[in-house]
């Protein structure tokens, strides 16, 4: 046998082996235990709430699915809690507002970890160009589309007070989650600020955002609109100080 069709014999048997014979069973199931509990333990640490939400049992049962289904694939545990809000969606199909509120921890603890960025404040906005200005944002970010007030639920979860009733949010929303001054924050976005985020930090400039706000809510409002993102942006502090700055490496070419 190779060594890797032993590798992946040994690792289908921690995940799902019931038994070994042998010697060396002893030690074997002692290894299969610590693995096990190694992972059921990074997933209660990163997903208290969670836990808390769907109740002890539940959330135990998820870990058990999660570990048969999804081995570690990163030299770190850090990494192995990426996935588990994938599970809980497949577990949870009709209570979507599982999987969001465990993505919504996993992001707070992802954001809180995640390279720091010297923020622009609005005392040097003032300096840049912004009929030229291309947005630059803070690396320790994420947004996701979300369907429930997941938000409200770890509000409430967090502060140790009675969660309240889950809701389907009427429109399109997304959750924004990011770090400012070593906290970890988030907060609500309706759909088109959640676009004009999308097109922000795809390299869009900011005159070619005014004008895409313009197309949507006519001149006027459409202006105003983006004044408002803008502001918003630079008072949670998402920006960088290469805001105004174009990418100074030429694009690569490949055939």
């Amino acid at each position: 046998m190779s060594l890797l069709a032993l590798q992946r014999e040994f690792g289908a048997w921690l995940r799902d082996g019931d038994g070994e014979d042998g010697p060396a069973a002893p030690g074997m199931r002692v290894y299969q235990n610590n693995y096990r509990v190694s992972l059921s333990a990074c997933l209660e640490d990163a997903f208290a709430h969670t836990r808390a939400w769907i109740g002890e049992e539940a959330f135990a049962r998820a870990v058990v699915e999660h570990i048969c289904r999804v081995p570690p694939s990163s030299w770190t545990l850090d990494a192995y809690p990426h996935d588990f809000p994938d599970t809980l969606a497949f577990l949870y199909p009709d209570d979507v507002e599982v999987a969001e509120l465990a993505w919504l921890e996993l992001a707070l603890g992802e954001v809180f970890v995640g390279p720091d960025a010297e923020t622009l404040i609005r005392a040097d906005a003032v300096n840049v160009d912004w009929d030229n200005a291309i947005l630059h944002f803070i690396p320790a970010l994420d947004l996701r589309a979300v369907r429930s007030n997941a938000h409200a639920l770890w509000l409430a979860l967090d502060a140790e007070q009675m969660p309240p009733t889950v809701e389907l949010l009427g429109a399109r929303h997304a959750l924004l989650v990011w770090r400012h001054d070593m906290i970890s924050r988030f907060r609500l976005v309706d759909e088109r600020e959640e676009q004009a985020l999308a097109l922000a930090r795809s390299g869009l400039s900011f005159a070619d955002l005014c004008a895409a706000a313009v197309t949507v809510a006519g001149e006027a409002d459409g202006i105003a609109l983006a004044g408002r993102w803008l502001g918003q942006w630079l008072a949670d502090g998402l920006l960088t100080t290469d805001t105004g700055i174009a990418d100074a490496l030429p694009q690569i070419q490949t055939r």
